[in-house]
């Protein structure tokens, strides 16, 4: 489907609502307002206080160096119900998605598209349950974003924005691109998703390094350990019929494989999953540093429930799960 004939493709929709001003929120809806589109910003208290202070200032590894002032932001601690987006940008953690969604279902009008751009598998449905008048949109980030002092968000790797594929989404696909924002549109997600899952099981590898994500691959200890999770997951999903899609240049099995080969080799068959620069971080890492909840339980842990569906263990994503719990002031949100 085309946008309408008396519809440019870089015509103006309507704004966009980011309910979640975290890193991925800051960066995507901050990249959307630079390239010309009205963006209101949802957040917490002190992340809207230091917005207010020092702007946003965007940056990536190809590049990109913007800045937006402070008084270019149009800045909410909750949803107003003068808001009346075109499309809303699902960015706030996994323990606040079903609160968030009732937030937006309560204030927004019935059929706003939202899309969630969240870690997991269930965030989608989860929203969707919470505010069944929405139409949700399952939705992923295939690129690392990390937060730097002074309202700085730099993407530090490679890849694209990914939805389910929706007449609606399509009308903003020359908007994102725009922005240097590809949204690239699925008939399926689902696999896309655990694909995606399969790459994040290495955010709490990370997270425990505290390294960058660049030396941290690098580092044959770190590497295996990632491997093992990794290995791991694939067997269960094998075992539950799930078949990631492939995200990387090498197939899975042969991905595991290489992480356990000599640093040396590693860095020559691997050269581009090291495209990275040295600011990319897991979103974990600086979770478990700020003191803030984390998502392990949408990451190790949706493999330790896939498990359990098919009676098989799954003992080294139970046991990170427990690791960055010990770590992390976050509660359990789930029963494992």
């Amino acid at each position: 489907m085309s946008p309408s004939p008396d519809l440019p493709a870089d015509a103006p929709l309507g704004p966009v609502l980011v309910m979640g001003a975290g890193s991925v929120g800051c960066f995507v809806g901050g990249c959307l307002q630079a390239a010309g589109v009205h963006v209101e910003f949802v957040g917490r208290g002190h992340r809207l206080a230091a917005l207010q202070a020092s702007g946003l200032h965007l940056t990536d590894q190809d590049g990109r160096d913007q800045r937006i002032p402070p008084a270019r932001l149009r800045l909410h601690e909750q949803v107003s119900a003068d808001l009346k987006p075109s499309l809303v940008l699902l960015c706030v953690k996994s323990g606040a998605t079903a609160d968030s969604a009732r937030e937006l279902q309560e204030r927004l009008p019935a059929g706003t598209t939202v899309v969630s751009l969240q870690n997991g598998m269930q965030n989608a449905q989860l929203a969707s349950q919470a505010a069944p008048a929405l139409e949700v949109v399952p939705g992923m980030v295939a690129f690392n974003v990390a937060e730097g002092p002074d309202g700085h968000f730099h993407r530090g790797t490679a890849g694209q924005l990914a939805a389910q594929d929706t007449p609606a989404l399509r009308l903003w696909q020359a908007h994102f691109a725009r922005a240097g924002l590809p949204l690239a549109l699925h008939a399926e997600l689902r696999n896309m998703q655990w694909g995606k899952l399969l790459l994040n099981l290495n955010n709490p590898v990370n997270a425990l390094s505290g390294l960058p994500l660049r030396a941290q691959l690098q580092d044959a200890a770190w590497r295996r350990e990632f491997a093992a999770l990794m290995e791991e997951a694939l067997n269960v999903m094998a075992h539950a019929g799930v078949r990631p899609a492939r995200t990387t240049p090498l197939p899975w099995r042969l991905l595991v494989r290489v992480l356990r080969w000599p640093t040396p080799v590693f860095r020559v068959v691997a050269r581009r999953m090291l495209r990275m620069d040295h600011l990319a971080r897991s979103s974990m890492a600086d979770d478990l540093a700020n003191g803030r909840p984390t998502e392990i339980d949408e990451l190790c842990g949706e493999i330790v429930r896939l498990a359990h569906s098919v009676n098989l263990p799954a003992p080294l994503n139970r046991a990170m799960v427990a690791r960055i719990q010990t770590l992390s002031t976050a509660p359990t949100r789930r029963s494992l």
